[in-house]
């Protein structure tokens, strides 16, 4: 993808603009996980604005993050981590596209945080993986009203995408838990305004 993306949250300033549109390639590389590929591309061709349900397991996982948490661990991908993958919003929740495999082994690398009683737990992770499937957003980024609050908040942009494996997302969901309140004298700056950088992703 050519263009930073930028990011709108629900509850956050309207002005902020949304993620640009998928690429040609990104759409190749989401038709890819159908068994019908080339259908699924004559559709897009015909309606860009049209969410497609697609399975998971193949080219892709999910997690799927109640949207602040998801937030949260989308800022430490950015600023301390190696970036992410696709990510889109759906109904006041986020998707975060990971490797293929996440699904099966994230919940156990939870489970096993939360049992150590290292901190406070992780809000509720759905992960979706072999047998699964999602909706994913339209094509299109233009600013028109999508159904349910549909975007893409880091647009496909390439046949092969970096996507972030269990070890990663473990990290990035314990991370936001954890993290203590800070007060500074200074003012903070404008948390809805997070541009992703795609040239540093991996």
């Amino acid at each position: 993808m050519s263009s930073t993306p930028h990011e709108t949250f629900p509850g956050g300033p309207s002005t902020v603009e949304d993620a640009a549109g998928v690429t040609s390639e990104g759409a190749a590389w989401l038709a890819s996980a159908g068994t019908y590929p080339r259908s699924t591309l004559a559709l897009w061709e015909e309606h860009p604005d049209a969410p497609v349900v697609l399975p998971c397991g193949t080219a892709f996982d999910v997690v799927n993050t109640p949207v602040i948490h998801g937030r949260r661990m989308l800022d430490r991908l950015w600023d301390e981590g190696p970036g992410s993958g696709p990510v889109a919003v759906f109904r006041g929740r986020m998707l975060l596209f990971a490797a293929p495999g996440t699904a099966a082994r994230l919940p156990a690398l939870l489970d096993w945080e939360e049992w150590c009683g290292r901190g406070r737990p992780v809000p509720p992770l759905l992960c979706h993986g072999t047998g699964d499937a999602v909706t994913v957003p339209a094509l299109n980024g233009d600013r028109s009203p999508a159904p349910a609050g549909a975007r893409w908040l880091v647009a496909p942009d390439t046949r092969h995408p970096w996507l972030p494996g269990p070890e990663i997302l473990l990290w990035a969901a314990v991370r936001p838990a954890r993290s203590t309140v800070r007060i500074s004298i200074f003012p903070p700056a404008d948390q809805d305004a997070n541009v992703y950088d795609v040239s540093r992703r991996r």
